[in-house]
């Protein structure tokens, strides 16, 4: 592989560090030149890296780029990749003369590279705008600056994450704690809890805040002292702020530092209180030192500090509530060694050096099997379901399927239809179309291949004819318009209406070229509605092919929550339906029996929190045993590791079954669909009532027998195993459709 790089020469911070560090270890694998347009300190230091480096001089843009043209292609260079404003205009001029793919990170937000320089925000951010557009790919140097791109209606399919990684090889610090703090000519006590921070002095950075935060959590907890260590215009305004607030003596300013290592070695809280960042390297630095972080919500920091797992999260300026997280730091080392720990984990296999590099390899592999790649006319696959209404479920059903499409062409070009195309573009990285736009999608369904109706139970008219209706005129449409039609790992029913059921019938015998169905029952249905010319196949929900989060995540999850992470709880998943009102009371001392007969804490989960929390919330309000009710559960990966720590489930919803059957979790089903009870009978579990005919006693000798049930794996693994036995039934019906066959797949 030979690639050459684009960049001004006169770069510095974190794009100057990230670029030479990136070359000088991507060069021992990969045939790397890169050019500079000046000749400079940034180029001799790339020299001195060992970096192949090459001038390019001059103001004649044409002749540089018929020079540099010819030296690409004399030199057999597979690959260009750029980096700014310079590199960027000059790939956009090389991208069709030379006929290579051509990417660029973006280091920065392109619209506020040169704010306080008029002429060059008019001249050189105009040009960097505009050949930005003109590129084949872009890789944004977090998720946040990717989110970014997206935002402003760059393809999905045509960006790259990658993170600044660090060496996370152990460093042994030059100094001992009270070592450097003497150096600095600091006397504080041992048992001081030292908070730092290493950033330029400068306004968006934000520095004052947190001196301001500090002395406030000062008052409450007096063994805290604050380390900033950098250089800048704020350094006199910080000296006159720690005056005014009467805490010079525990504020130092240590000024420029080089010695990193001893730095973070004399840290026990590491912060950030930036108002904007990308994904500054002091982020790594410090998680290589395993210190726990107190940081604000900006940029791609969310994307490494999982708040209250591995470090706190604050909005930009919020003084009290940066207060509020140091001190509750300072007052508990065990949280602080927990924390700490847990941001080494996710640094050392996530953001090392390593796993960048291995990142921009991968990066490059793609876009050069990309460029390989035959695509016929048609291409890609177009999924439409629920999405994008709030429902932790369907959002998983989504997740699963993109991931599965992924697994079997990762070039595959994946659309979804959804109710906030935006978020589902930036959540999953797939191009998205607003469910409604008919037009928009008729005219993406002339160019895909396949058309996946996605998951969950989208055939049946027990809350909506509406909806139905719509389901099955974009099926019609899809395979109308030339596309393989598939109805993927979903349920069917109850469709009440004769008409209804007449209808979908129709459609989905003459329109549709397989469905995988994910309970019997389905099954049954679609043999009632006399449905044989589609091709059948019994599978499994997709959504059990989603991993639970780490351990370690979801003990700081608990934590967070105030929880102990080894407390035995009993999980319950409500929804608002006709007839739960009457039963809320019962649910409610079902809940307080499950506590005083077993010691389960109940722990109220919602699926689409905007219906679920209002349902638990009458629950609760009828309860005496304590209790914790969720706001909100989180990512697919969160939601599956809080069910995997439930000793028993009580749920009215379909996907908290799912979530809690594919952990081996012992099941209580309250039905107020044949779903629920059609599921559960899939899987062997029998313990499930009626909503309409439910009673305490009944409730409560189902809670009996599924704590009973706890340990039972040989029982409860049964409906796991069958489960994933069969779930891969989807995927290979997908591939079947789109002509992938198992050897085929990347």
């Amino acid at each position: 592989m030979k690639v050459i790089h684009l960049i001004s020469g006169g770069d510095s911070g974190g794009a100057k560090t990230h670029v030479h560090m990136l070359l000088q270890n991507l060069s021992r694998t990969v045939d790397v030149t890169m050019v500079c347009f000046m000749d400079g300190p940034f180029a001799q230091e790339a020299r001195e890296l060992g970096i192949k480096t090459v001038i390019f001089p001059g103001r004649n843009i044409f002749r540089v780029y018929r020079q540099l043209k010819r030296y690409i292609l004399d030199g057999g260079y597979e690959l260009i990749h750029c980096h700014g404003a310079r590199g960027n205009m000059m790939g956009a001029l090389l991208r069709p003369s030379t006929g290579l793919p051509v990417v660029s990170t973006v280091h920065s937000d392109y619209r506020l590279d040169y704010l306080g320089r008029p002429m060059a925000r008019f001249t050189y951010g105009a040009v960097n705008t505009v050949a930005l557009r003109c590129l084949n790919y872009r890789i944004g140097v977090s998720d946040a600056m990717t989110d970014l791109l997206i935002s402003r209606g760059f393809d999905p399919d045509k960006l790259f994450t990658i993170y600044n990684g660090i060496d996370y090889t152990p460093h042994t610090p030059s100094m001992t704690r009270s070592e450097y703090l003497n150096s600095l000519g600091l006397d504080w006590p041992e048992d001081a809890v030292v908070v730092g921070i290493a950033a330029r002095l400068n306004p968006v950075k934000d520095i004052p805040t947190l001196v301001r935060g500090f002395a406030i959590a000062h008052q409450v907890c007096p063994q805290l002292r604050l380390l900033i260590a950098g250089d800048g215009e704020q350094m006199e305004l910080l000296k006159r702020l720690r005056a005014d607030l009467g805490v010079s003596k525990e504020v130092c300013l240590a000024g420029w530092v080089n010695d990193t290592d001893s730095f973070y070695n004399a840290l026990d809280v590491n912060t950030l209180t930036s108002l904007s960042e990308t994904f500054p390297y002091s982020i790594t630095e410090g998680a290589r030192a395993s210190l726990p972080i107190v940081a604000s919500r900006v940029g791609g920091i969310p994307y490494l500090i999982d708040h209250g797992v591995n470090g706190f999260l604050f909005e930009p300026g919020d003084v009290e509530t940066l207060a509020r997280h140091l001190t509750a730091l300072a007052q508990d080392k065990t949280l602080r060694e927990h924390m700490g720990a847990r941001l080494y984990e996710k640094g050392r296999t996530q953001f090392s050096l390593e796993s960048t590099l291995e990142r921009q390899l991968e990066i490059y592999r793609t876009i050069l099997r990309r460029k390989a790649r035959k695509a016929g006319r048609r291409d890609g696959a177009l999924v439409c379901g629920a999405y994008g209404r709030g429902n932790a479920g369907d959002d998983a059903i989504l997740e699963a399927i993109v991931r599965e499409l992924r697994q079997l062409d990762p070039d595959l070009p994946v659309w979804v239809l959804s109710r906030k195309p935006r978020d589902t573009r930036q959540a999953y990285r797939v191009n998205s179309i607003y469910t409604f736009n008919v037009p928009r999608f008729l005219l993406r369904m002339e160019k895909t291949k396949l058309y996946i109706n996605g998951g969950g139970s989208l055939m049946q008219d027990a809350t909506s004819r509406r909806s139905l209706w719509f389901y099955l005129f974009t099926i019609a449409a899809a395979k109308l318009l030339g596309n393989r039609v598939m109805m993927y790992g979903c349920g069917i029913g109850p469709i009440q209406y004769p008409s209804n059921r007449k209808l979908c019938a129709r459609i989905l015998q003459k329109r549709v070229d397989m469905i995988t169905l994910r309970d019997t029952h389905s099954k049954a249905e679609l043999e009632s509605m006399s449905v044989t010319a589609p091709e059948i196949v019994l599978s499994a929900d997709p959504t059990v092919i989603l991993p639970a989060a780490e351990a370690a995540t979801v003990d700081g999850i608990l934590e967070g929550l105030g929880l102990d992470p080894a407390g035995r709880y009993i999980g319950f998943t409500l929804r608002p339906w006709p007839g739960f009102e009457g039963r809320v009371e019962l649910l409610a001392k079902a809940a307080d029996y499950a506590y005083e007969t077993y010691g389960l804490t109940p722990l109220f989960l919602p699926i689409e929190s905007r219906l679920d929390v209002g349902a638990a919330q009458q629950v609760v309000r009828h309860m005496k045993a304590p209790h914790y009710l969720l706001n909100d559960t989180g990512s697919s990966a969160h939601v599956i590791g809080l069910f995997a720590r439930m000793q028993v489930v009580v749920s009215m919803r379909l996907h908290a079954l799912v979530f809690a059957a594919g952990q081996g979790v012992p099941l209580v089903g309250v039905v107020y669909d044949p779903k629920i009870s059609s599921f559960l009978d899939y899987i062997g579990q029998d313990l499930y009532t009626d909503l309409n005919t439910l009673t305490l006693e009944g409730l409560t000798a189902h809670i009996d027998a599924a704590v009973s049930r706890i340990g039972d794996n040989a029982f409860l693994s049964q409906g796991v195993e069958r489960l994933r036995s069969v779930e891969h039934r989807n995927q290979a019906a997908a591939g079947q459709l789109l002509g992938i066959e198992r050897g085929d797949r990347t």
